[in-house]
């Protein structure tokens, strides 16, 4: 299984996280440093990247784990195939959206703008509930979800939502995607099974930098 290996883009993985709507007004350089390299980053190929030469400052980027995270969020959908039916119309937004407590901050707020993908505009939504989530089509779950997410995986299937998490327990439990944090780097574990049966098509591109595994987990 492929991996990122955080160490190498001077990245920290220390489970730092912001509180929503917390200031990046100093993370901003940082930000535009990583669209230049999210593509690499989204598919664990950038340990050897640098920043472009036309950044101001070429000191090593210091980003941490939620910002890699939300980089990741950001890429997802590139990578996707999305059922007909999916979105109510032909210029429906993306939507990422954020289960329970925010781990990122403005991060995924401020990397999303301005994305298009095939079309269609990039937004973020944040949900307390399960219930609460209307119209969503990459959902992190949040780890202050972890003892409730057989509930709320049932709750999702049949709704060709891509679900990430990074809880133990996620893609046995049914979740699609779930990041796994190992001495330094971020890993992708896949359950190919689940995406299947929920109509998504995930690119060979993304399926071969992560570990697939089986299963739709507990009724």
């Amino acid at each position: 299984m492929a991996a990122l290996n955080v160490a190498s883009l001077s990245a920290r993985t220390d489970g730092e996280t912001r509180p929503s709507g917390a200031s990046t007004a100093a993370l901003n350089p940082r930000l535009r440093a990583w669209h230049a390299l999210a593509l690499g980053v989204a598919l664990c190929l950038a340990a050897a990247a640098a920043a472009p030469a036309s950044a101001p400052d070429t000191r090593p980027v210091q980003v941490g784990e939620y910002d890699l995270k939300a980089v990741f969020l950001l890429y997802f959908p590139r990578f996707m195939e999305w059922p007909e039916g999916a979105f109510p119309s032909v210029d429906s937004p993306i939507t990422i959206g954020i289960l329970g407590d925010d781990p990122f901050g403005a991060t995924l707020d401020e990397i999303v703008v301005d994305e298009i993908v095939e079309g269609r505009k990039l937004v973020v939504a944040r949900y307390r509930r399960v219930e609460d989530i209307d119209a969503c089509h990459v959902l992190f779950v949040s780890r202050s979800e972890s003892e409730r997410v057989f509930r709320i995986l049932a709750a999702l299937k049949g709704r060709h939502v891509l679900t990430v998490g990074e809880t133990s327990e996620f893609t046995a439990a049914g979740g699609i995607i779930r990041f796994v944090v190992d001495q330094g780097k971020i890993r992708l574990q896949i359950n190919a099974e689940v995406a299947r049966s929920e109509g998504l098509t995930i690119s060979s591109k993304l399926l071969r930098q992560a570990e697939i595994v089986g299963g739709e987990g507990a009724p």
